[in-house]
């Protein structure tokens, strides 16, 4: 059975390429969903890939896989400057975990600067649109595969 990989995203990203398509693109998520799956399989892994404007929708999803999962690629969305109660739950996990943001948040409104998630955080990407998903998932199948 392949090891499965997170995917997680927050508030707004269901409105992904309808909302403010000049800084996210015009990709949608199943666009995202559809290109993990394939890099993810590509890698001999499954994906369980989620998208929640709850936070404790994503607090659960974490407590799920925060032992048994290859690692967690989030994408809290709005939650990265707000939410303590998802930094908690990132600090239990014994997997990496990739804080994965679509923009560059370092070139926008000073509040996005601060990233609670980024303190559990093993890698952080940021900038790089959509790609940034693939991106993460390569990452997080080397270092499965530095584990074996």
């Amino acid at each position: 059975m392949s090891q499965t990989i997170l995917i997680l995203n927050g508030p707004n990203l269901n409105l992904l390429g309808k909302r403010q398509p000049h800084i996210y693109g015009h990709e949608t998520l199943a666009d995202v969903e559809a290109q993990c799956r394939s890099v993810a399989a590509e890698l001999g892994f499954e994906i369980d890939f989620r998208q929640s404007n709850r936070e404790y929708e994503i607090i659960d999803a974490i407590h799920e896989y925060r032992v048994t999962a290859a690692g967690i690629i989030i994408n809290p969305g709005a939650f990265t400057h707000t939410s303590v109660a998802i930094l908690d739950a990132l600090n239990t996990c014994e997997v990496p975990v990739i804080e994965c943001h679509i923009s560059n948040v370092h070139k926008r409104e000073a509040f996005r600067h601060h990233s609670y998630v980024s303190l559990a955080a093993t890698a952080v990407l940021a900038g790089f649109g959509t790609h940034g998903y693939q991106l993460a998932i390569r990452h997080v199948a080397g270092l499965a595969g530095d584990k074996k």
